[in-house]
């Protein structure tokens, strides 16, 4: 199982020195209530399981239960603003995503909050790439493969996008290879894989999550995995990057933040709580199965690694025009 960037050998230098939930200070005694996260999505969604499943282990690690508060609306607009506006003393979490504190930003023309300012980064939580898949009967077998055809008969290849995500993997091979691919965007995996499966289109990016009961049976194939390497999510597919796109890179990811302000102590108590919950054996097995791959690392990372991923998806986001309102 690959680790992503930011890896646990990062985490544990870190976890070496991080003060722990009973550090010295004013911060002595925290936590010394319950802990509320915010997921800003509903409940049963993947983000919602990943988190209830990390809060648990480190509610046992903290001595206090960490109550998931669930938030959906507006994008997950809804669920980070009630986060951000919360006071910062420890006592409120928020389940952070790429689309919560990166995209959003670019994609609506006002928010309620700044994604970079607002927030206390305590830790890379997971991350899962998309798949670029086919129909079974389509006559390419490889990212290469569509892009010939499409450059061939630009309407032989049209691709499913079944979430914003899906969509800026479209416009950065359309960016890096000038191929004019054109995608149909849907509200969700549910319809766009049944038009997938029914040969109104060919093609489709969704998550590995997504698509694995598909890949199983045999009515679609992977030909393309949206990572800078091979994931463990879809063993045996080749990367885009690995496929003559150099440097090819789309990844999801979830991260735990706080209200800005919160002291550094319990900062460094959170970090240190997740990266243990993270380093377990058992917790890599269960995100895995649940579709992530397991990250931690120290806050400086998460901040460094948002401030990456701002800079290389707007400019891209305002150039095609893409837009959630």
């Amino acid at each position: 199982m690959r680790k992503p960037a930011i890896v646990l050998a990062a985490a544990a230098c870190f976890l070496a020195g991080a003060p722990g939930a009973h550090a010295q200070g004013p911060q002595a005694a925290y936590p010394d209530k319950p802990i509320r996260v915010v997921v800003a999505y509903a409940a049963g969604q993947g983000t919602d399981i990943a988190t209830r499943y990390i809060a648990d282990l480190m509610a046992r690690d903290l001595g206090q239960a960490l109550v998931i508060d669930n938030r959906p609306g507006a994008g997950g607009n809804l669920g980070t603003e009630a986060a951000a506006r919360a006071p910062g003393d420890g006592y409120t979490l928020i389940m952070g995503t790429n689309a919560t504190h990166v995209l959003n930003q670019f994609l609506y023309s006002k928010m309620p909050f700044d994604a970079e300012k607002d927030f206390e980064p305590i830790g890379l939580v997971g991350t899962f790439p998309m798949v670029l898949a086919a129909n079974a009967g389509a006559h390419f077998a490889s990212a290469n493969d569509l892009l010939k055809a499409v450059r061939h008969n630009p309407r032989s290849a049209d691709v499913a996008m079944p979430s914003t995500t899906a969509r800026l993997v479209v416009e950065l091979l359309k960016e890096r290879t000038g191929a004019a691919l054109f995608g149909v965007p849907y509200k969700g995996s549910g319809n766009a894989m049944t038009d997938v499966l029914g040969g109104q289109l060919s093609v489709i990016v969704d998550t590995p999550t997504a698509l694995r009961p598909h890949l199983a049976s045999g009515k679609v194939k992977a030909i393309g995995v949206t990572s800078a390497r091979p994931s463990g999510l879809v063993p045996g597919v080749r990367p885009i990057a690995e496929q003559g796109i150099d440097g090819f890179e789309v990844i999801a990811w979830n991260a735990l933040y706080a209200p800005k302000g919160t002291p550094a102590a319990v900062i460094a108590a959170l970090n240190a709580s997740l990266n243990k919950a993270l380093a377990r054996p058992e917790t890599r097995q269960k995100l895995f199965d649940l579709g992530f791959e397991p990250a931690g690392g120290t806050p400086a990372q998460l901040a460094e690694f948002a401030r990456a991923e701002r800079r290389k998806w707007g400019p891209l986001i305002q150039a095609a025009g893409i837009r959630a309102d």
